[in-house]
């Protein structure tokens, strides 16, 4: 819930109006129904959003930590999620650890033998809560476009999506466009790309070009030393063969997120 909700929401549990509300928190009743609306321009100052947390009986903090996370940069925000999913997924784990060696009434704790058979039995699982990847741009599942937003700082972007069991930290994601490796990717879809992953003949690749710096999305195939070959899937597109030092980059996909229901 946005700021404005959790404090029209509150207002409402408690009866009060918006005059009444504004009026002990030391703020117009104009001012206050912008916040509620989030339409106020400026964000309510740590002295405003004291003054609602003590009107609506609020923890104190509870307001002005969120709006102070509503003002964090994006990648710190990130970074911040990541921290948090990781110290819920460790007290979880603690938490088996702890409840088996309370049952075997041991007054001290031997991780190690405990880690084992916890492991063993599969009630924790062994997972990431995934990379931030960027988003930068489009890549054409048809013939080569225009491609800028390489000159992005590393991991640095627009957009993001969280993605599990990647750990290449130069990976990147591209929506596709167009239908030439369809039935395998629509329009739409977002393609995770790992620049560190050696590419193999027969993998679905993001292909760069040397001459302008197009890039396209196809099958690639080393059918010799001297070309490439990158094949569509859809068989109404022509295959398209080039010489190697055409290719400035050839970065496998490894992971695909695309939409259970089409509309």
């Amino acid at each position: 819930m946005s700021l404005g909700e959790i404090i029209r929401g509150r207002r409402g549990e408690r009866g009060f109006t918006q005059d009444r509300l504004a009026a002990q928190a030391g703020i117009s009743k104009p001012y206050l129904s912008h916040i509620e609306t989030g339409k106020a321009k400026n964000p309510p100052t740590d002295k405003v959003l004291r003054a609602l947390e003590k009107a609506l009986g609020l923890d104190s903090g509870e307001l002005t930590k969120l709006a102070h996370l509503a003002r964090t940069p994006p990648d710190v925000r990130d970074e911040r999620e990541l921290l948090e999913a990781e110290v819920t997924k460790l007290r979880s784990v603690l938490k088996e650890l702890m409840a088996g060696g309370m049952s075997k009434g041991r007054s001290g704790i031997d991780l190690d033998s405990l880690v084992k058979p916890l492991l063993a039995s599969g009630n924790v699982r062994v997972i990431t809560v995934g990379r931030a990847v960027p988003v930068i741009n489009r890549v054409a599942a048809g013939y080569p476009q225009h491609f800028t937003d390489m000159d992005y700082p590393p991991s640095v972007a627009d957009e993001y999506v969280r993605c599990v069991d990647v750990n290449d930290p130069q990976a990147f994601a591209a929506r596709v466009v167009g239908d030439s490796m369809e039935p395998d990717y629509h329009e739409g879809d977002v393609v995770v790309f790992s620049p560190n992953t050696p590419p193999r003949s027969g993998d679905d690749c993001f292909a760069r070009f040397a001459d302008d710096m197009g890039t396209t999305f196809k099958r690639y195939y080393q059918d010799n030393e001297a070309t490439i070959r990158l094949q569509p899937l859809n068989n109404s597109y022509p295959a398209e063969v080039y010489g190697r030092e055409k290719i400035t980059g050839l970065w496998p996909a490894v992971l695909r997120m695309e939409r259970v229901r089409r509309t």
